[in-house]
């Protein structure tokens, strides 16, 4: 399946998910950019989810996208917001409390994609959203001229990590663990456990992917989509809670894509016995040290910083361009950390992980999403 095929499948499950929005308003219209930011000193607002900016995760990844144009651009200035509930009408009322005072305002997370209807009445106001596309309050998705929406193909992330997860298991039992059933966790969880399949099929593992049906997790079409949900972006203690939970039930590699819940996960990995986890967005190493050791296995890369600073350094340079892109391995987009010293995969499974990101970039391996026909047990490429 080709990137044009990989794109639609990725829109749809975007304005699939946007009828869940509470979102303020929108419509066709795009919005006519007035103002010319070239050379100006930028103020710049980062909203982001009830984990922070601190997060170690996907909030400080993006963050770091920031603060590498602030470095490059010492007269710019960035404030970061922190909307308390991660909920659509609030992300989105976080957004319009603020718009009239910032040049650019950068949102982390599928749960601002109902913005259009502010990014339409305020054109001279430049936005960068991560993880989600603009939707109207009917759920169609929205471009404009001062939007510029990029997503990333978690399902791929989800795909390496699940296999790199089968192959260095000793117990053959692991677990993928998630803050909320937004759909860009669903991609990392479906994509997770095809990676597990796949492993088992091409490579020989016996691999199991656990769930614990209480916590399970229902995505924004309300289904149940079964997996480790936290139900909290910044809920440690019910993290570690789950991943103990886990961690009793024999798992010993767990893929943590929870923002700062995933720290409570850390926390129980630990606490015990040769147990492994597998950071999310970000490279998560340093996260991992544990006395002289180190928990990490490897990390689930998102690349977001570079691409953050890029679009700030178009506002300025004045060659800004809204648009809707998803990102992925073709671009090299995503990814997994194969650095020597920041993962602690064997030689045979960074060259087998080297093969089939071969296959996801051609598009010959394509893991499923929230949304798409595939399932974990039957994808193209499988």
């Amino acid at each position: 399946m080709n990137l044009k095929m990989k794109k639609f499948i990725y829109v749809t499950l975007v304005m699939g998910a946007a009828l869940f929005l509470a979102a303020c308003g929108g419509g066709e219209k795009k919005a006519a950019k007035v103002d010319n930011k070239e050379g100006k000193d930028l103020k710049i607002a980062i909203v982001s989810s009830p984990s922070g900016v601190d997060d170690g995760s996907f909030n400080q990844e993006i963050y770091n996208g920031v603060l590498t144009f602030i470095k490059n651009n010492p007269d710019a200035k960035v404030t970061p917001v922190k909307e308390e509930t991660g909920a659509p009408d609030a992300a989105v009322q976080a957004v319009a409390d603020i718009v009239a005072d910032y040049d650019v305002i950068v949102a982390c997370g599928f749960q601002f994609a109902g913005i259009s209807s502010i990014a339409e009445e305020n054109p001279e106001t430049d936005f960068i959203l991560v993880d989600t596309f603009p939707a109207d309050s009917e759920g169609k998705e929205q471009t404009y001229d001062n939007v510029y929406a990029m997503t990333f193909a978690e399902n791929e992330g989800g795909f390496f990590s699940g296999v790199a997860a089968a192959l260095e298991t000793k117990t053959n039992k692991v677990a993928v663990v998630n803050g909320i059933a937004f759909p860009t966790n669903v991609n990392y969880q479906f994509g997770f456990e095809a990676g597990v399949n796949y492993a088992n099929k091409h490579f020989g593992t016996k691999a199991e992917a656990i769930s614990l049906p209480s916590y399970a997790g229902t995505d924004v079409n309300d289904k149940n989509v079964g997996g480790n949900y936290i139900g909290n972006f910044a809920d440690e203690a019910t993290g570690k809670v789950v991943g103990k939970a886990l961690i009793d039930k024999g798992v010993d590699v767990l893929f943590v894509a929870a923002g700062g819940s995933g720290n409570g996960v850390f926390t129980a990995a630990k606490e015990a016995k040769n147990v492994q986890v597998i950071g999310c967005d970000v490279d998560q190493f340093d996260d991992g040290k544990n006395g002289s050791e180190n928990i990490i296995l490897t990390s689930a890369l998102k690349v977001m910083s570079v691409n953050v600073d890029k679009q700030l350094t178009n506002i300025k340079d004045g060659k800004f361009k809204g648009a809707n892109e998803l990102l992925t391995a073709e671009t090299d987009s995503t990814g997994y950390v194969k650095a020597e010293g920041r993962q602690q995969l064997s030689k045979e499974t960074l060259a087998k992980l080297a093969e089939i990101y071969e296959l996801v970039k051609k598009g010959e391996i394509v893991p499923p999403t929230n949304f798409s026909d595939a399932t974990p047990e039957k994808f193209p490429g499988l």
